[in-house]
């Protein structure tokens, strides 16, 4: 354990001025959504998180001192738009679907093609940007076998990890403890929520927290992380980290 935190300290100490804490400038996709919503929750009580630009396709009805909404309908092209992008140093890109009920098609269109043309854009107009992308436990980085999800998951990590950022973190959370009072939890964790405590004791590496996986993004962001794929127990480590 004690290994395992000096590494932590030494990336801390690399990565900021010990003499002051590191502000954030983010970028947040998918703000109308549970994980979008949860992570948002987190950055505006966050003191490493300065502003927030929500980037998304409806309103979300968000009024706090820290945010500004740009709504733009097609996500694909940010052409218009570009120049309300500049000047930011962050991207929590929280915005996705679920594989179930959808064609392979439709799938890799809005995970793999939507990410990517979002994430080209945001590197060429802000070359210190970090990009915190939201995957999934299970992920394929091989692309090679598994199921559909998982191989474009995989493609579209790897793909991420090319682009001319500062750093890109994929964050493959498992199962999602909410947080109370959020208004976007699906339907699904309000029936199953009553046994995530038990999953916890189980299965510890496979459940997380929406506070953690907030704090881990933010954690990361801020002061880096040594491993740019985070799974639950590194999501866990990453939301602990702070000046």
């Amino acid at each position: 354990m004690w290994c395992i935190n000096h590494y932590f300290c030494l990336s801390v100490n690399s990565y900021m001025d010990n003499t002051s804490t590191p502000l954030l400038r983010v970028i947040l996709t998918g703000a109308t959504g549970m994980v979008g919503e949860g992570v948002l929750h987190e950055c505006l009580s966050a003191p490493e998180v300065q502003q927030i630009l929500l980037l998304n396709r409806k309103a979300s009805g968000i009024v706090h001192p820290k945010v500004k909404e740009v709504i733009h309908a097609n996500l694909s092209d940010l052409s218009a738009i570009e120049d309300q992008l500049i000047g930011y140093n962050a991207c929590f890109f929280c915005l996705g679907i679920s594989s179930v009920g959808i064609s392979k098609e439709e799938y890799y269109k809005t995970t793999y093609e939507l990410t990517m043309k979002v994430a080209t854009t945001l590197s060429r107009l802000n070359a210190d940007m970090t990009f915190c992308y939201i995957s999934g436990a299970g992920t394929n980085s091989s692309e090679k076998g598994g199921s559909n999800w998982s191989r474009v998951k995989g493609k579209t990590e790897n793909e991420l990890k090319l682009l001319q950022f500062k750093q890109v973190y994929n964050f493959r959370p498992g199962m999602l403890e909410t947080t109370p009072g959020l208004k976007n939890t699906v339907s699904l964790y309000k029936y199953i929520g009553w046994l995530i405590p038990i999953l916890k004791v189980v299965y510890p590496k496979g459940v997380g927290s929406l506070r953690e996986l907030g704090r881990g993004m933010i954690g990361a962001a801020a002061y880096g992380y040594p491993k740019q794929t985070l799974e639950v127990k590194d999501i866990r480590a990453a939301a602990n980290l702070k000046h």
